[in-house]
């Protein structure tokens, strides 16, 4: 795992992530309006990290990482509240099971980690 593919994950996460909270809130963002905005930050300092590791991989780095650590801790939030839910029996609003709903978050709190890890490998002196 390189800093590229960090980069190139945060990419993707930084237009999914809040594209997915988009369709699952859809109907109901009124409600809870920081709930739906969090993943539009997430979004925007992945994007942002992305950006700065495109410019200069060496100082954009630690953008980068700080970037993946807070998606780290949003998704633990997100995942394990998820599961509490189920667990209460409360159902998601978005449009599919809240089982899935589970599911995809656990799958992003990986995915975050794993970013999170890649950002975080030294680069080589040369590379640029």
């Amino acid at each position: 795992m390189t800093v590229e593919f960090s980069r190139r994950l945060a990419i993707v996460l930084g237009i999914l992530t809040p594209l997915a909270e988009t369709i699952r809130r859809w109907s109901t963002w009124q409600s809870d309006l920081p709930a739906f905005f969090d993943d539009y930050i997430l979004g925007a300092f992945l994007l942002y990290g992305a950006w700065r590791v495109h410019k200069d991989v060496h100082s954009g780095q630690r953008f980068l990482a700080a970037a993946w650590a807070f998606t780290c801790g949003m998704a633990y939030l997100s995942f394990f509240g998820q599961l509490h839910r189920l667990h209460l029996g409360e159902v998601d609003p978005a449009p599919i099971a809240s089982e899935w709903v589970a599911v995809i978050k656990g799958i992003g709190l990986a995915l975050a980690v794993l970013g999170l890890v890649g950002s975080l490998r030294e680069i080589p002196a040369g590379e640029a």
